[in-house]
């Protein structure tokens, strides 16, 4: 029998109102796991990147631990960084669903790659704009919300999109705590007794049109910010 006919037997079987909605739920744990994480990722990233900036934080120890945790946690394997959070829940007793676990992993790691991303884009700006504004006595936060940051929006957010893509594809690994995503759902269907053609096969589709979607808001939102104008100091 060919795949074909293999995919058109199972089809009326596996495309029911159950498997569809148990499928609906899945995607809808990966959104929370991808999502979720990454916008309190990449919150923390702005936040790590902020204070590694000596005319935000001029405290050498604390931009000494913003580097390190981003250095750590950029190396670390997904997979491993996930295990750790989820045995280190256990062994504190906290008792966390999968869900927070999960989104936990996909925050840590978030803050880390947008930590670098947010860092690059505040380099590209020219040092000479933060000694004008500080000698305009502007405050350093309001420079960089001002000045500094409008102007890093075009560095910062292709490769941020690249990544926020990369870790819904990466959420796929959850699974391995048992959290109910994309993949354990395809798996699980797997068990029940449909071919992994049609379970994998859907499970691909799935991921194409999440990435799909979530890739064309992140291209209005690029175009969207990197449209505004910006304030610059004039500089010799």
């Amino acid at each position: 029998m060919s795949a074909w006919q293999i995919l058109a037997n199972e089809a009326p079987r596996f495309f029911t109102w159950w498997n569809m909605v148990f499928l609906g739920q899945a995607v809808l744990n990966t959104l929370i796991a991808s999502v979720v994480g990454c916008a309190l990722g990449y919150a923390a990233g702005f936040l790590l990147a902020t204070l590694r900036l000596p005319q935000v934080m001029p405290f050498a120890p604390v931009r000494t631990v913003a580097i390190l945790w981003v250095e750590a946690f950029r190396r670390i394997p997904f997979l491993v960084l996930l295990l750790l959070v989820f045995f280190l829940s256990q062994a504190l007793g906290l008792a966390a669903p999968l869900w927070a676990v999960a989104i936990a992993a996909v925050a840590i790691r978030m803050s880390a790659l947008a930590a670098e991303n947010v860092r690059a884009g505040y380099d590209s700006v020219r040092p000479q704009q933060w000694e004008a504004a500080l000698t305009m006595n502007i405050p350093a936060l309001a420079a960089l919300r001002r000045i500094v940051l409008p102007q890093s929006w075009k560095v910062i957010l292709p490769p941020s999109i690249v990544h926020v893509l990369s870790m819904v594809k990466e959420t796929s690994l959850v699974s391995q705590i048992g959290f109910i995503e994309i993949t354990f759902a395809a798996k699980m269907l797997t068990q029940r007794g449909f071919s992994a053609m049609i379970t994998y096969g859907t499970a691909l589709l799935l991921y194409f049109c999440l990435s799909w979607a979530l890739a064309s808001l992140a291209r209005v939102a690029e175009r969207r910010l990197t449209s505004r104008p910006t304030f610059t100091i004039p500089t010799p």
